[in-house]
């Protein structure tokens, strides 16, 4: 596969080639279980979506709906770890209001433990303050979704943003400052 492959097929697709899609899930679809399967880890072991079920999702929502004019491969990887995210948070959602009900309680992103079923409401206030954070600097914010949500290392972020490891590395750091002194103040 040429490096340009991918974001070729993306184009192709934006003007409406549905061959385009079809030769693009095989070329996708590792990466995109690799994305997966690192928000998977952070789930609780009884979840009931699995990898292979949050990819299909995913995808389905990556290409199924209006035509987007991807700009490249990163820019594909990069939706697609917001929409894994988005599918975990609503899934989240969900389990908070069969659970317990009302508003998730907001908390110290230090203090955020993945992977139990206490878990949602803190990866909820989580959720939350990134989504106000966005606001403010939004390359910063993708950072944060690719590692603390996906849990992607900084050379993956680096790569699939098109960014140093340096500048994510900064970006991450300024990120984990805000999210600490906004969730802080919100408890």
């Amino acid at each position: 596969m040429e490096p340009g492959e991918i974001t070729r097929l993306l184009h192709e697709m934006a003007q409406g080639d549905r061959a385009a899609e079809e030769r693009l899930i095989p070329l996708v679809y590792n990466q995109l279980r690799h994305l997966a399967a690192a928000l998977m880890r952070n789930e609780p072991p009884d979840h009931i979506l699995q990898t292979t079920a949050l990819v299909h999702e995913a995808y389905l929502r990556l290409v199924g709906g209006s035509a987007v004019d991807w700009s490249n491969r990163a820019h594909f990887f990069a939706v697609a770890a917001t929409v894994m995210r988005r599918i975990l948070v609503d899934h989240a959602r969900a389990r908070r209001s069969e659970k317990r009900g009302g508003e998730a309680p907001k908390v110290n992103l230090e203090e955020v433990r993945l992977g139990s079923e206490e878990s949602w409401d803190q990866i909820l206030a989580v959720h939350e303050a990134l989504s106000r954070f966005a606001a403010i600097d939004q390359r910063a914010s993708k950072v944060v979704e690719l590692r603390f949500f996906a849990g992607l290392g900084l050379e993956e972020v680096a790569q699939l943003l098109g960014v140093s490891t340096r500048t994510v590395k900064r970006d991450w750091e300024a990120a984990q400052a805000w999210l600490y002194a906004e969730m802080a103040g919100s408890a």
